[in-house]
């Protein structure tokens, strides 16, 4: 595997730096997604669709495309409008051009329709393309890594094998400098006392716990939780047996702060993402697919994410690499194509947990020196953004 010595990233205006140098794709209104998507066509590789479907105007949906368009990973940024939708296409514009990057926009009313836009976006693209593929390289540090975890698909293996491997390579990650996020309050709920026992501070811990009792009052009042079909044939039984294999892939280093989608940590550590809208339950489903929570740990920074599954998954994400971890054996053997590591040998006495967890941290400084993972070879790029609405955080919340 890579070492630490060989990663190189693409240095960005604002100092940070990306692991990979790609073209992003942004349509601002689902009306436009088929001509953005038409768009990437000459560039798979290198350029890929992210946006945001809704018409109506969204605080949190702003911040998260002005946030993704500037993410390190972003080396050129196309928008493509519709002409009449509410997004702030121009506040976003700006924003990208204030980050040095090249940045264009095609309003698809007034650029002559689906054919003349596609062709229009496809020049843009290819000639960005070539731009980056020629753009120098920096050395790279691994405490300038931001890397997120996520569970999905979670079986009973979930906790025992995949998530506390996944703790483990992020205790190595915290203690090398690196920032680490891992999310869902929802599934965390009955692990607030041992992470306010983590907190750097009381005033944190205090906030972890909120954090966590929104969640499960957010859930109440929607008349169910974060726990489905698929996990309780998988063997998991209570919200609370989910939330303490979901909570393993935190590791055990100190909890540095609590975040909300978007908020970029200051500085390397542990962090907690609060997911979980704020104010009145109104928007549904918090996360409605493990992709959401994945573009929400993008947004904050995330070069890379971990997705540790149970049950099997085959998603991937666009920007930003994903790592499959397999937690079961036996759906290893059946998805070895979209797995990158086997944590189910820890199950059949093949490996420790520990070797596991260096394996997925060598992995990750593998990732960071420009190897692909098996999602990104298969082209996965999946994508989703919905409405939503968060308050500020406190200063609690980063203690200094």
């Amino acid at each position: 595997m890579n070492t630490a010595g060989q990663m190189r990233g693409w240095l960005r205006a604002d100092g940070r730096k990306g692991i990979r140098n790609v073209v992003a794709v942004a349509y601002l209104v689902e009306c436009a997604h088929h001509v953005a998507r038409q768009i990437t066509v000459a560039q798979p590789d290198t350029a890929h669709v992210i946006g945001f479907p809704g018409c109506f105007p969204n605080p949190y949906a702003q911040t998260m495309m002005e946030r993704l368009c500037t993410h390190p990973n972003v080396g050129a940024v196309l928008l493509v409008s519709l002409g009449c939708e509410s997004f702030n296409r121009y506040q976003l514009e700006q924003v990208v051009r204030d980050s040095g990057r090249p940045v264009r926009t095609l309003t698809i009313q007034n650029d002559g329709g689906t054919r003349a836009t596609i062709a229009a976006g496809r020049d843009w693209v290819t000639q960005q393309a070539a731009a980056l593929a020629q753009a120098p390289s920096v050395p790279m540090d691994i405490s300038e890594l931001v890397v997120g975890t996520v569970c999905g698909g979670s079986d009973g293996t979930s906790g025992i094998t995949g998530n506390p491997a996944a703790g483990i390579a992020f205790d190595k990650l915290v203690a090398a400098g690196a920032t680490c996020i891992f999310e869902e309050t929802g599934e965390l709920i009955g692990c607030e006392e041992i992470m306010a026992s983590r907190a750097q501070t009381p005033a944190l811990a205090t906030e972890l716990r909120a954090s966590v009792a929104k969640a499960a009052h957010y859930y109440a009042t929607l008349g169910y939780g974060s726990f489905a079909a698929g996990n309780a044939d998988g063997g998991l039984t209570t919200i609370e047996e989910k939330s303490l294999g979901a909570y393993m892939k935190s590791g055990q280093s100190p909890i540095s702060g609590l975040i909300k989608p978007g908020d970029i940590p200051p500085r390397g550590g542990l962090y907690l993402m609060d997911v979980v809208p704020d104010g009145e339950v109104r928007f549904g489903f918090p996360n409605i697919s493990d992709n959401a929570e994945i573009v929400e740990m993008m947004a904050s920074g995330a070069h890379m994410t971990l997705f540790v599954t149970g049950r099997g998954s085959v998603v991937g994400s666009a920007l930003a690499p994903v790592l499959k971890i397999a937690a079961n054996p036996h759906m290893y053997r059946r998805l070895a194509d979209d797995m990158d590591i086997n944590a189910g040998r820890v199950l059949e006495g093949e490996a420790t947990l520990e070797q596991v967890g260096a394996e997925i941290f060598d992995h990750v400084l593998a990732l960071a020196a420009g190897a692909q993972s098996r999602s990104e070879e298969l082209g996965h790029t999946e994508f989703i953004l919905t409405y939503k609405s968060f308050e500020p955080i406190g200063p609690a919340c980063l203690p200094v």
